[in-house]
């Protein structure tokens, strides 16, 4: 722990050590509030937040009309379980409905609740329309992926650390390289199901396929009556400066997986969008969540719709992009091996000579920016879509000082 931490941090720090399980390595560092593009720590000293919860926070933090449609819905309503309507439900499931061209919406929790919820969905599908003998279905994934860390998931990810020691695992899944499309359509046989991929792959370092490679994936599931589940927890919603990651290559899946930014970084909110030949197969009782569809995270993911459906973040994020590529372009070979941008999300591949990932995230820290390194030598980039030119021009200045220090 550094030293240069007050005796408030230190026993801040010290006590999530001595309570909290250490399923995270956190940055030395304690935030107390946010607003915007910028969080200040209990010291007193602000940062830029260049990692935004994952893309939790897309909107920033705080953002006023986001806070307003909580502030007014915690004054009137906030939980009554689905064994109820509610008033907000409907309105933001026919919104957000609208927005991916879908007809039904499955609202839960959590990036991972989404995803099992696909999982489940693609199974029952399979079963019930495809006509897949009983519990033979498969699901194919690629290598590389993160959908998130309950035993399903993990079971079907190649990261020892996510996945080691959580056995024995669910069977029922097919690994293929990620990227390559005659991968799946030599996977695919009378047992398939679905194809399970992110359109980007966030958590293995913002990995961009190559182009053509939704569209054929989108081709194939087709003409193999397959479902295609998009995994968007991370990439979608304005980050990649498309509503969905899936619009650069104008593909539409069967099914949107949604989460992180659905909640306007104010609470976990999450949902499973398809039509309703594809979401209907699931009948009353079958799948459930008391917190599901709340009407306190309904009022924030209906204003959160709203605000998409003006398509200004996602123009922020497309210029706003491409000025943080053309600034981090200039770093390549200085320090840096490699880049990828999709909007204004960034892998960044740290030369080895110069540090790890997590020791670049830590100068930068001490520099008053935040970001968070993943597999060892690149370092993420994912804004707010809030933030300015001149704070990205700020950061990567930043950037360039710890590289070479």
């Amino acid at each position: 722990m550094s030293t240069s931490l007050d005796t408030g941090t230190v026993r801040i720090i010290s006590g999530e050590e001595e309570h909290v399980a250490s399923n995270y390595s956190p940055l030395p560092v304690v935030i107390s509030r946010g607003e915007g593009v910028w969080v200040t720590d209990v010291e007193g000293k602000r940062y830029l937040d260049l990692l935004s919860a994952y893309s939790a926070l897309n909107f920033g933090h705080g953002h006023p009309a986001i806070l307003a449609a909580a502030h007014e819905q915690l004054d009137r309503l906030t939980l009554t379980s689905r064994a109820y309507h509610n008033d907000q439900l409907g309105l933001f499931a026919a919104a957000l409905a609208d927005l991916s061209g879908k007809d039904l919406v499955l609202p839960m929790n959590t990036g991972a609740e989404a995803v099992e919820t696909g999982i489940k969905v693609a199974r029952a599908w399979g079963y019930r329309v495809k006509g897949i003998a009983p519990d033979a279905a498969t699901i194919i994934v690629a290598d590389g992926n993160f959908h998130g860390r309950t035993t399903t998931i993990v079971g079907f990810s190649d990261d020892p650390t996510a996945r080691d020691d959580f056995g024995p695992y669910a069977p029922g899944f097919v690994r293929v390289p990620y990227g390559d499309a005659s991968a799946i359509e030599a996977a695919i046989d009378e047992h398939t199901a679905a194809v399970l991929i992110e359109p980007i792959q966030g958590e293995g370092g913002v990995i961009i396929p190559p182009e053509g490679y939704l569209r054929a994936v989108r081709e194939m599931t087709t003409k193999n009556n397959v479902l295609f589940l998009a995994d968007e927890i991370q990439s979608g919603l304005g980050r990649v400066g498309t509503t969905f990651a899936c619009d650069r290559e104008g593909v539409v899946p069967d099914v949107y997986l949604l989460g992180k930014a659905l909640g306007g970084g104010i609470l976990p909110l999450s949902a499973v969008v398809a039509d309703r030949d594809v979401l209907g197969v699931i009948r009353p009782g079958e799948h459930g969540s008391t917190f599901g569809g709340n009407p306190l995270a309904s009022a924030v993911g209906l204003r959160v719709v709203e605000m998409l459906a003006s398509g200004e973040f996602q123009e922020r994020a497309t210029a706003l992009g491409a000025h943080l590529e053309e600034k981090l372009r200039e770093l390549v070979g200085n320090g840096v091996t490699g880049i990828r941008v999709a909007g204004l999300w960034a892998g960044v591949d740290i030369d080895p000579a110069v540090g790890t990932g997590r020791e670049i995230a830590e100068r930068l820290l001490a520099r008053g920016v935040l970001v968070k390194d993943t597999h060892g030598q690149t370092i993420r980039i994912a804004p707010p879509l809030v933030i300015r030119a001149t704070e990205i021009d700020w950061a990567v200045e930043q950037l360039k000082h710890v590289l070479g220090a």
